[in-house]
């Protein structure tokens, strides 16, 4: 299995989940680089999970092929994910973390040129959501994921499930993340979004 660690804007600094997570899994895992962490060019992101993807799922740690891809993104970086899935069906599966609100007001200026993939991802996803997240609310994560065709899980009041939010490593999530790649199929499961978690 291989994953691919897609942060938000500025990247995932050291005590961020991800960047545990991404130490944790070693070989496994490699993060996007692309060349707009502060003002992110959509079109760069996209080709920068597409890099990411191509250098992680060709063989896994033992050289071989690798079974299964896991995009794990956190706030802007899902609004990228999201439409890589939709544009790649099927190459990969989608842990999208405190998906930001494009029109709230906390979004980033900065991002303007980012949004929200329109209708389903054609691969399975989870939408997690914290219950006081500045950057959305918890309507729009519940819309966003039923959009998407994608399970809706409310992980509590973590604010952006960010570095801010002092989880470590964040265990509730990587159990989130174990569930799901065990079988929380979201776009079988739960096509209309009902939550994974309840």
């Amino acid at each position: 299995m291989g994953f691919v660690i897609i942060p938000g804007i500025d990247g995932s600094d050291a005590e961020h989940w991800q960047s545990r997570w991404e130490s944790d899994w070693g070989a496994q895992a490699v993060r996007i680089a692309p060349a707009s962490w502060t003002e992110p060019s959509w079109d760069d992101w996209q080709e920068a999970i597409t890099s990411a993807v191509t250098e992680v799922g060709a063989t896994g740690s033992d050289g071989a092929a690798q079974e299964q891809l896991v995009l794990v993104a956190h706030s802007l970086g899902c609004l990228a994910a999201a439409a890589w899935l939709q544009a790649h069906p099927g190459a990969a599966v989608g842990f999208l973390v405190a998906v930001p609100d494009p029109a709230g007001p906390q979004f980033p200026a900065a991002a303007a040129g980012f949004g929200v993939a329109p209708g389903a991802l054609g691969s399975a996803a989870v939408v997690v959501a914290s219950a006081d997240d500045p950057y959305a609310s918890v309507t729009f994560s519940r819309e966003v994921a039923v959009q998407w065709g994608a399970t809706w899980a409310e992980a509590g009041a973590l604010g952006h499930i960010s570095s801010g939010s002092a989880l470590g490593v964040w265990p509730q999530g990587r159990e989130l993340l174990r569930r799901f790649l065990d079988g929380t199929r979201p776009a079988s499961s739960a096509p209309d979004g009902r939550s994974a978690s309840r």
